[in-house]
């Protein structure tokens, strides 16, 4: 085997937590090897994070330019060239990957294009693990690394009995590729990406339908941000279907439209529209990496791993939407930063989930940290909640934003900072603070004492914190 083909990490997989470990890995000193079997950037800025957000902007943009008259812009007959809206989308994409492609030159990593699978590990190459590449022309190639870290990602999941023909009935992946809007959209799920496409779309002027089978879209956040963001959508004339599952079998392509029935209760309910977009969350691409050819242990469907990422297999690793858990793209990249400065002997500190913010970019957006008021009440906690709405920030009347509010949860005994929730305009920007707050600690006390700048939207941070007291200055 040549020199060139020996490396101290391999990772399968090249997206947000393949690459960005892969250039940490290069700065600590290793010798790094990427196998890709598309392009660098992975699912997140090709089929996720970063294409849809640009689709979210311009469909921002469309809809200020024909609310322009309350702010005296008079714009008349507004309307936007979807085609355009794609080629702005692929060019973003296009200059971020070239942005990896030059850090990885830069910090000399191999990048291997093709299917990546573990054919050896330390159980049958004492010093090493083998991966196999198979290119996209059928040639295979070999590669021996000492380390190999799993970085494969997740694809979109289906109901069972529910076939996606990417035309009438489809994934996020196809929706993103769409040459032209439909004049109605059914969006099976209202979840994270789901209230994402329900947003730009009805932005866009589609009359958008969404059917959730639980109680509440945005299952995930604190239930007054789930309440906020359905009160929302309504007024924006986004039809919501709660606790209302879709009859799989029942999905019809009739005459150029998708018919369908769903479930609420005992009542039937039956649905039309041009197309359906599946949004019921994703599946961990564990399969045809050679799992069985090492001790890594799959359960349900997600690889098991240990505090610093490391999987029954001594030299194999596992990141990102792979292990199931938080499938986001900055929290792949931490437990690759983890990951390999573990194999590096740096000793670093376990990730702290509770630490993470969680951010929807629907419009009004949504941004949160750490546990809801009823996670934090389940724990057995006593909690105190601070709560300012943005129509009380003059920031947010200057923009015309006023929708939405910041809510603090804090331990009512110990004034320890639980969580911090935000429904509103720009949150995902502002919830760092909250992140760093439980980063080091800090109580909502010590938030409400740093000064916050005025006029900012942030000023709505420090009312909300100053709230949890009763202290609020504009309430």
């Amino acid at each position: 085997m040549s020199e060139q083909q020996q490396f101290d990490v391999a990772f399968i997989g090249g997206g947000p937590g393949g690459y960005v470990a892969a250039i940490r890995a290069a700065q600590l000193g290793l010798k790094v090897a990427v196998v890709e079997k598309e392009r660098l950037g992975g699912t997140c800025l090709h089929h996720g994070c970063i294409p849809s957000k640009s689709l979210l902007r311009s469909a921002e943009i469309y809809r200020n330019a024909k609310e322009g008259e309350e702010f005296g812009i008079i714009a008349q007959n507004v309307t936007f060239n979807f085609a355009q809206v794609q080629e702005r989308k692929r060019k973003v994409v296009d200059q971020l990957t070239k942005g990896i492609e030059h850090l990885f030159k830069k910090n000399k990593i191999t990048v291997f294009e093709g299917f990546g699978r573990i054919v050896g590990t330390s159980s049958t190459a004492p010093e090493n693990g083998t991966v196999s590449i198979e290119k996209a022309n059928g040639e295979k190639e070999t590669i021996s690394a000492k380390n190999v870290i799993i970085a494969t990602g997740s694809r979109p999941r289906s109901l069972p009995g529910l076939q996606i023909d990417g035309t009438y009935v489809m994934t996020s992946d196809e929706a993103l590729e769409m040459q032209e809007l439909p004049k109605s959209m059914i969006i099976i799920g209202g979840g994270v990406i789901g209230m994402e496409w329900a947003s730009l779309l009805n932005d866009f002027g589609v009359d958008v339908t969404v059917i959730e089978f639980l109680p509440r879209i945005l299952p995930l956040e604190d239930e007054e941000i789930s309440k906020d963001m359905t009160r929302v959508m309504k007024k924006r004339r986004v039809k919501i279907h709660t606790s209302t599952a879709v009859i799989p079998e029942s999905v019809k392509v009739v005459d150029g439209h998708v018919e369908l029935e769903a479930k609420k209760g005992d009542q039937i309910i039956q649905f039309s529209a041009d197309k359906v977009l599946v949004s019921v969350g994703r599946i961990a691409n564990t399969e045809n990496i050679g799992l069985e050819n090492t001790k890594v242990e799959v359960e349900r469907g997600v690889i098991k791993v240990n505090e610093f990422f490391q999987t029954a297999e001594p030299n194999v690793y596992a990141i990102g939407d792979v292990i199931g858990g938080l499938q986001l793209a900055h929290v792949a990249s931490h437990e690759g930063i983890i990951a390999v400065e573990h194999i590096a002997g740096k000793d670093p500190r376990p990730m702290d989930y509770l630490a993470v913010s969680k951010c929807t970019f629907t419009s009004p957006e949504v941004a949160s940290v750490g546990m809801s008021e009823d996670e934090a009440k389940e724990k057995g906690y006593e909690v105190k909640v601070g709560k300012f709405q943005f129509r009380g920030i003059g920031k947010a009347l200057v923009h015309g934003e006023v929708d939405g509010f910041v809510k603090i949860v804090a331990d009512k005994n110990t004034n320890e900072l639980l969580g911090v929730h935000m429904i509103g305009p720009h949150v995902t920007d502002m919830i760092t603070e909250a992140g760093l707050a439980k980063v080091l600690k800090a109580t909502p006390w010590e938030i409400a004492h740093t000064i916050h700048p005025h006029p900012t939207l942030s000023e709505a941070v420090l009312e909300a914190t100053l709230d949890v007291d009763g202290k609020a200055i504009h309430a």
